[in-house]
């Protein structure tokens, strides 16, 4: 059992003797409360998202409390090769996206807390500035991981996966995954901050250091491994 996992549940049991105490918990450390967008991120956070995957009403609630554009989708017939439910289309925010992305609740409501509470404020202190476009590679494919025949299938499968490959700036500026990870420049710094911060969001991030497969992108899911390389 993973650290975080075994925090997790220590937190459950401990809102669990509260509330039979009648204590009132803060929303933010309270296991049955809606997961705010607007609060950063803690060590409930992955027990909040997983309880959005087949809640369509908690995960409504949630999604009111960013600023995510998006629209729900109808579920694909249950024979297709990689059938989708409970699925959106998430079109954008404040931040404009390079496309709209099909996505898990969970996976949406991850990539809000990311935008808030990492992706903008690692741009603020590197530039001073905001992020305003996020190019991503995409999120939906029915396929296996690296494509190996007989390898699983990957979170992109499901639409619990983006890979993201760079971002664009008020000012113009550009920042790619592929040409600025390496170095000590700005936009490396902020490429590896926005990293270390979507972990905070996402259950498994994998950027380029992980292996080749990932030198142009964040790979970022809802799976169930608590994975940051």
């Amino acid at each position: 059992m993973g650290k975080g996992l075994l925090l997790c549940l220590l937190l459950v049991a401990a809102a669990l003797f509260a509330w039979y105490q009648g204590m009132r918990l803060p929303d933010a450390w309270n296991p049955w409360a809606v997961l705010d967008v607007r609060l950063p991120p803690n060590l409930l956070t992955p027990y909040k998202l997983s309880r959005l995957d087949d809640d369509p009403q908690r995960c409504a609630q949630a999604l009111a409390t960013s600023e995510l554009r998006y629209r729900p989708q109808a579920d694909s017939p249950a024979q297709a090769p990689c059938p989708l439910q409970n699925v959106l289309r998430v079109e954008g925010s404040s931040v404009r996206l390079s496309s709209s992305f099909l996505a898990s609740c969970p996976l949406a409501v991850a990539y809000a807390l990311f935008e808030r509470h990492a992706l903008q404020p690692a741009a603020q202190r590197a530039f001073s500035q905001a992020v305003v476009q996020v190019d991503h590679l995409g999120s939906f494919a029915c396929r296996n991981v690296y494509n190996r025949k007989n390898a699983r299938l990957s979170q992109h499968a499901s639409a619990n996966a983006l890979d993201i490959a760079g971002f664009r700036l008020a000012d113009g500026q550009r920042i790619n995954l592929l040409n600025d990870w390496k170095g000590e420049g700005a936009k490396a710094r902020f490429l590896r901050e926005v990293h270390a911060g979507a972990c905070d969001s996402f259950n498994t991030v994998l950027g380029p250091e992980y292996n080749a497969a990932h030198r142009n992108h964040f790979h970022l899911d809802m799976g169930l491994w608590q994975i940051c390389r």
